[in-house]
């Protein structure tokens, strides 16, 4: 589980970012596992779900302790 202040650094980054800044790190994520999203599924999401997406990701992808 990563800490409260790891969290909210990761939610407050990802919240100030833009779309298309959101699809660029969703598509070149570099994590644990890959992200397979086609341009067309990334393009028809909203923001928020973008947002969730790359939060969710960046979360699970850290090293459990």
């Amino acid at each position: 589980m990563i800490s409260n202040d790891t969290f909210e650094r990761a939610a407050a980054s990802i919240a100030a970012l833009s779309r298309e800044q959101l699809t660029s790190k969703i598509k070149n994520f570099n994590g644990r596992f890959r992200l397979d999203f086609t341009d067309d599924y990334l393009k028809n999401l909203t923001v928020d779900r973008l947002r969730h997406v790359l939060l969710a990701a960046t979360i699970n992808a850290r090293p459990r302790n």
